[in-house]
């Protein structure tokens, strides 16, 4: 894990002279040289030299890989065909992640569900140990009949998720209103699947039928165009792109985040007055 020395300004001015200067590691391709599969006694496998991974889940054990490199910033893709028919109690996820109880995190998790019933996107983003972020989406199509591309953008403006490079979700740097933002701590991509009976679907009513396992989702076309972060040192390679650093929203992607919300959305923490009776998070009131 990486942490900013002295004085919080000064470190990510240095930070960001280094990313720039430097620019940025991109990586795609190969799951063997990208990645180590760090659970599942043999359920995860690579495939198709390298080309794709599979990730399976039964009544004993589910699996999961990680991304050999940690990285600050950076823009991450990666393809999934979710598990079909009934899905009910599983969760596939990808998401970055640092350690740590103070750790930073952006989060994606594929809640199965019966057939015919859609699936729920659920993603959240912790900062320095806080999440409560929580934001839930269903997909205009079925995840489960081909691959489609999920990505996270993470720079200093901003966090977005995209779901076939459509934004449906943003969470802006706040730090001027004290809202804590990742920036210092190193990232790993991680994915998984595993059984979440108890809650993931329709909060735990559902429980997973075991006669259909062993259950199967599949990843390819991994990317990682970021900046490596080994050892507390950047180590990005010169003269690869990094316009992802900079990126904002255009008019045609905000108009496309607020289609994705107003039509998909099925819960937002910034409108959950209940849940928050002492009053709605500051990042949610923030303009």
């Amino acid at each position: 894990m990486a942490s900013c020395a002295s004085s919080p300004k000064a470190s990510l001015l240095l930070l960001l002279a280094l990313l720039v200067t430097s620019g940025s590691t991109a990586v795609a391709g190969n799951f063997y040289q990208d990645v180590d599969i760090t659970w599942g006694d043999g359920r995860a496998k690579i495939l198709n030299n390298g080309q794709l991974l599979t990730l399976s889940l039964d009544k004993y054990s589910g699996s999961g890989f990680q991304s050999k490199d940690q990285y600050i910033y950076g823009k991450f893709d990666m393809q999934l065909k979710l598990v079909p028919g009934n899905s009910a109690g599983t969760v596939t996820t990808f998401y970055l992640s640092s350690q740590g109880a103070a750790h930073d995190e952006i989060d994606l998790e594929f809640l199965g569900n019966l057939s015919g019933d859609p699936y729920v996107l659920h993603t959240n983003v912790y900062s320095q140990g806080k999440g409560n972020r929580e934001q839930q989406f269903y997909l205009w199509f079925d995840p489960t009949k081909d691959f489609h591309t999920y990505s996270i953008l993470w720079n200093p403006r901003h966090i977005v998720i995209y779901v076939d490079d459509t934004p449906i979700r943003e969470f802006r740097n706040r730090e001027s209103i004290g809202v804590p933002y990742p920036k210092s701590q190193a990232m790993r991509v991680y994915s998984s699947l595993w059984d979440a009976e108890d809650w993931a679907t329709r909060g735990g009513l559902v429980k997973t039928d075991w006669s259909q396992a062993p259950f199967t989702a599949a990843f390819r076309n991994y990317n990682a165009n970021g900046c490596v972060w080994p050892s507390g040192a950047s180590s990005c390679s010169s003269g690869s792109s990094n316009s992802w650093m900079w990126e904002e929203f255009d008019a045609t992607s905000l108009k496309k985040l607020r289609w994705v919300q107003k039509n998909y959305m099925i819960y937002n923490y910034c409108t959950d007055a209940k849940r928050f009776s002492r009053g709605l998070p500051p990042d949610c009131s923030a303009s």
